[in-house]
């Protein structure tokens, strides 16, 4: 602790994390960037932003900036923990980020828009959103007054965050509709995704990210860093790998397994269990030897007291 009772490894970790948080937005960006651009369509509240400030002749930045303000006072009213540094980030950055974005896709790329570059660029950037979302969210620096309001109803209403966020999302697709924003096939994957993956993102990266900076921000040291980038480079051709493989069994189960096939999978479910099997009977050992522990210190503390 410093002289003035702050912690100087909480200070290094909110920068680090405020990092994080900005970068998120950046990805997220990009994702609606590449949708836009593809003309497959946005996220419901930006194409209903598009839509609006398209009406008004405004920018999308500055619009979208204005309308943040707007919900961010009923964010405040229902749940003001929501708002933090990720916050201001999610509101003054985003919609000019999809604008410096957008400028810099038609300078870098001229072609002629395809089915296939409309997919690709849908695909891609349905990933880049959610994982965008996921990362400043995950941050816990506060979320933009847009992503505020599914949590909140979550919690509010006892649902599940994704089916709130679902239905958030549909709302505000019908909106945009209505006010001529760019709706797609991607706005609807949007819509009906958008929860689920971000879900996906918080499990598979985020949150690991954000534990590894917490542990980082205690103790840095340039051998955790290399550390860092071991694990996320492992992670990430792992990933890849269970990816590839996963693609060539739904492959196969296209065309039907042949019988030699089938044999070779019955042999591994029959090794995996075997080895789950193993894996719960020493688990089943080890709960055993912790009460005992448990049990023991517990008489130990009755003799003790006895005692005095």
């Amino acid at each position: 602790m410093n002289e003035d009772g702050t912690n100087p490894h909480r200070k290094f970790e909110l920068v680090i994390k405020s990092m994080v948080s900005l970068i998120g937005v950046a990805i997220l960006a990009a994702g609606a960037t590449l949708c836009k651009m593809g003309n497959v369509g946005l996220d419901p509240f930006t194409a209903l932003n598009i839509g609006v400030s398209n009406k008004l002749h405004m920018s999308l930045g500055l619009y979208q900036l204005l309308t943040n303000i707007v919900i961010i006072i009923f964010v405040l009213l229902l749940d003001r923990k929501k708002i933090g540094i990720g916050t201001v980030f999610n509101m003054v950055f985003a919609g000019f980020m999809i604008d410096w974005f957008s400028t810099l896709y038609g300078t870098l790329f001229h072609y002629q828009p395809t089915l296939l570059t409309a997919i690709v660029n849908g695909l891609l950037g349905l990933l880049l959103f959610t994982l965008g979302t996921s990362l400043y969210m995950t941050a816990d620096l506060g979320v933009a007054p847009y992503d505020a309001l599914a949590p909140i109803a979550s919690t509010r209403l006892h649902i599940k965050y994704k089916y709130c966020r679902i239905v958030q999302d549909l709302a505000f697709m019908i909106a945009a509709l209505i006010m001529a924003g760019p709706i797609g096939l991607a706005t609807i994957i949007i819509s009906f995704f958008a929860g689920p993956l971000i879900t996906f993102w918080d499990h598979k990266f985020s949150e690991k990210l954000i534990d590894s900076v917490a542990d980082f921000s205690r103790e840095p040291s340039s051998k955790k860093i290399g550390h860092g980038f071991d694990v996320a480079g492992k992670s990430t051709y792992n990933f890849v790998k269970d990816s590839y493989f996963h693609t060539v069994e739904i492959q196969k189960k296209l065309s039907h397994y042949s019988d030699q096939e089938l044999e070779q999978k019955q042999k591994q479910v029959r090794q995996t269990v075997s080895q789950a099997r193993s894996i719960l009977k020493d688990s089943v050992i080890q709960l055993g030897l912790l009460r005992k522990e448990q049990h023991r210190r517990k008489q130990e503390e009755k003799s003790s007291e006895h005692e005095k």
